[in-house]
């Protein structure tokens, strides 16, 4: 049996944890930027954190550019820049690996064009308003303008005459509305509040039962193929099965918990598109000498990969602060086209100019894991 199983999904986190979430919560966005027990890999890192947080490996650059075009389904060519990709691991939290910079600009737009156009246009993944509203997917059909014009997702192979599903081709103004299951406890939202606020979740593959947290017996929506590649290609050790994407904006969190509740002690992908978050991460109570656990502060940036193995597997984790305003230029446009995507990608539409600078005040966080043995 998998360790991870005798571990209880239920259980509450340790005070020592819940103390620094808070401290990290309520620290000002200067104080963040200076903060020396924050590991900020764009800002280098300190003598004493260099001691602890090691350099262990290399991702070749050959493995990420074929994860990147398996995914994208595109020809092979060159990425920018070309490099290694290097991965630290932290002493106090063995099996933690941090991978700055892992995912390539080109692939952040189209990771991001796949899961918040198609996947969330996709009835069969789950979001968190399900639990109260009827969510109308026939309206992703419709366009938000009166030209035809090409889809923004790099993965489209439909005409430049066409687009693909997704609720941003409903104008932000429009009358429809996601009626309540229950009027009398609930208001109807408008896409709007939809897509700018409410939405905080969407499941991929296996869908979590955030109440009962446990994964549903039936067979779940199959996970997506292009996304497994990427994520496979990269970490070969571990089988994607299912997903959970995190929308965050400024002054959202993600509480403190442990993800125990898969079959699997496989490790578990996080991926960070968009603004910056603070991310930490511990294991649990003082030790009998009255010692606490070391618990480590990271500031991830877009396109930065946690892996999350070994004894890391069962660490207690969570998210005490979005920074606004970091969104990085190749992404701050979206799901209207930029500069950066003309130049990569070759598309011109201004087919989502409604939406124009959705994502920049957003971060979107992908956490993949393994579900079975």
């Amino acid at each position: 049996m998998a360790r991870i199983q005798a571990l209880d999904a239920r259980q509450k986190p340790p005070e020592s944890i819940k103390a620094s979430y808070k401290l990290y919560q309520k620290l000002s966005l200067e104080a963040i930027s200076t903060d020396p027990g924050i590991i900020d890999f764009s800002r280098g890192l300190s003598i004493e954190q260099a001691q602890k947080c090691k350099q262990v490996s290399k991702i070749s650059y050959d493995c990420v550019r074929l994860a990147c075009h398996r995914f994208r389904r595109t020809r092979n060519e060159e990425l920018r820049p070309p490099r290694e990709i290097t991965v630290f691991e932290h002493e106090d939290i063995p099996g933690l690996f941090l991978i700055p910079s892992l995912i390539p600009p080109e692939t952040q737009q189209a990771l991001l064009s796949r899961l918040m156009h198609q996947t969330l246009a996709d009835e069969r993944h789950k979001t968190n308003v399900h639990a109260h509203h009827r969510i109308p997917y026939h309206s992703t059909h419709r366009a938000s303008s009166t030209v035809a014009v090409t889809c923004s997702d790099p993965h489209s192979s439909e005409s430049s005459m066409s687009f693909n599903p997704s609720f941003f081709n409903v104008l932000p103004e429009s009358s429809e509305l996601f009626l309540p299951l229950d009027p009398s406890i609930h208001k109807a939202l408008t896409i709007s509040q939809f897509l700018r606020r409410k939405l905080r979740w969407l499941t991929l593959g296996g869908q979590y039962d955030w109440t009962k947290k446990t994964y549903p017996q039936e067979d779940s929506p199959p996970f997506p193929e292009d996304i497994a590649d990427l994520a496979h290609g990269i970490f070969p050790e571990m089988r994607p099965e299912a997903a959970i994407v995190n929308v965050y904006s400024p002054g959202d969190t993600l509480s403190i918990h442990r993800d125990v509740s898969e079959a699997s002690d496989k490790g578990l992908i996080s991926i960070s598109l968009g603004c910056d978050g603070i991310f930490i991460a511990g294991f649990g109570n003082e030790d009998d000498n009255g010692i606490h656990p070391a618990h480590l502060a990271v500031r991830l940036r877009s396109g930065d990969a946690v892996y999350m193995s070994g004894q890391a597997r069962f660490a207690w984790h969570g998210v005490p602060q979005i920074i606004p305003k970091t969104c990085p230029v190749w992404l701050s446009e979206w799901p209207a086209t930029n500069r950066l995507d003309t130049e990569y990608q070759k598309i011109e539409t201004d087919h989502y100019e409604s939406w124009r600078g959705w994502m920049s005040d957003k971060r979107i966080n992908l956490n993949i894991r393994q579900m079975k043995d």
